[in-house]
């Protein structure tokens, strides 16, 4: 045998253990301590690495620069913490769900996850993500202890979804662009909400959050509902146009609601149960319903100036006085701007959705059925944003 085959032969065989240990065609498992440290000499893993259900303790993946698969950890009771001193990226998603007792993660570096899924942390108060991860495709955060999204900070996306994260005080993101939906929903009920930067959405979904600021929201494709909410306002200055429907619902401290620049609501409108809510005056410009118009509540005065045109049932039942409303919209009504069934009461002692209240000289059922296909369709896409996350 040559000197040199003598020589070639070890670095070769070196070689082929570290290309071994730098890739796999599945999912490499991380059994305990000793896994991660032997892909320490890695600073690129081609693969998806996942760790055992088993692991207990500590698992540091420390000198690695990228995967580029997933990362999943998933029901594990025994792990305590997580890092990877040097990860800047994963390729596919970073997955933490159902892992008891870990009380810490730490990936300082991290900026690029494809998705990011955290779930099920019932110990987990913080994030180690120092220099932020501002690059992924859909983040969900639920069922955490989290007390803040620090290291989150997401420019553009597709989908968000929050809830259910209980300790969870503040939200707020340089996001400018997201086009599938945002969902924040059931966490702290003191929960102060911002995207001062959000231009442009699809579907948007607040509820139970104490306060909601989107000042810079122009362009909305899809829906925007605000459920349960805590806010004594909410505005948003510079929408002009929803490609969806609107709903307003239960907002039980709301006393001020302004639209100043909305001219179109392309599917239904309602405007319901917000106890403090009695004056609905902040919808100056607004033109066109494309669906149903629905509000019912305590409200005294009901404006809405340069309304011209509902396609789908119009109601308003209110326990206050709005006859001075009801002779203007009833007048819409005959002459056929609003095209679908008409009711409108006040003084009501319990005001009801479209499709209740009494009969009287105000009711006209004569196309309850092409209001019923509005209402309906307007229905229909309120509740797919629901639907967009299940992932």
């Amino acid at each position: 045998m040559s000197s040199f085959t003598r020589f070639a032969l070890p670095l070769l065989a070196a070689a082929t253990t570290v290309f071994a240990q730098c890739s796999d065609s599945a999912t490499r498992t991380i059994e305990n301590a000793q896994d991660a440290t032997a892909i320490a000499e890695c600073q690129t893993f081609s693969g998806n690495l996942a760790i055992a259900t088993g692991v207990a303790g500590d698992i540091a993946m420390n000198n690695i620069q990228k995967i580029t698969g997933n990362l999943v950890i998933s029901a594990n009771t025994g792990l305590k913490s997580l890092g990877a001193d040097s990860l800047e990226e994963i390729e596919g998603e970073f997955r933490l769900d159902d892992i008891q007792n870990l009380v810490a993660a730490n990936f300082p570096k991290l900026k690029t996850v494809d998705s990011l899924r955290l779930n099920a942390l019932p110990n987990l108060q913080n994030l180690g993500f120092d220099a932020e991860i501002t690059k992924a495709k859909s983040i969900s955060v639920e069922n955490t202890q989290l007390q803040s999204l620090k290291g989150i900070n997401i420019e553009t996306t597709e989908k968000i979804l929050i809830a259910n994260n209980i300790y969870l005080e503040e939200i707020e993101m340089q996001l400018s662009d997201i086009s599938n939906a945002l969902d924040i929903s059931n966490n702290n009920l003191g929960v102060n909400v911002s995207f001062p930067n959000l231009e442009n959405a699809f579907n948007l979904t607040f509820r139970n959050c104490s306060s909601v600021k989107v000042p810079s929201l122009a362009s909305l494709n899809g829906s925007l509902g605000l459920y349960s909410n805590g806010f004594s306002e909410f505005s948003a200055p510079n929408l002009t146009e929803i490609g969806g429907a609107l709903a307003l619902v239960s907002n039980e401290q709301l006393s001020n609601l302004t639209f100043p620049k909305l001219t179109e609501v392309k599917f239904n409108l309602q405007i319901a149960n917000n106890t403090k809510l009695d004056e609905v005056n902040g919808l100056p410009q607004l033109k066109t319903v494309g669906g149903a118009l629905d509000m019912y509540g305590n409200m005294s005065k009901v404006e809405t100036p340069k309304l011209a045109d509902v396609k789908g049932a119009f109601n308003l039942q209110s326990t206050g006085d709005v006859t001075e409303a009801c002779n203007g919209y009833k007048s819409m009504k005959d002459k056929k701007a609003i095209k679908g069934k008409y009711f409108c009461e006040g003084k009501v002692e319990t005001p009801g959705g479209e499709g209740t209240g009494s009969a009287g000289k105000n009711n006209d059922d004569k196309e309850g059925a092409a209001s019923s296909l509005n209402v309906q369709n307007g229905a229909l896409a309120l509740a797919a944003m629901a639907a967009v996350f299940l992932i």
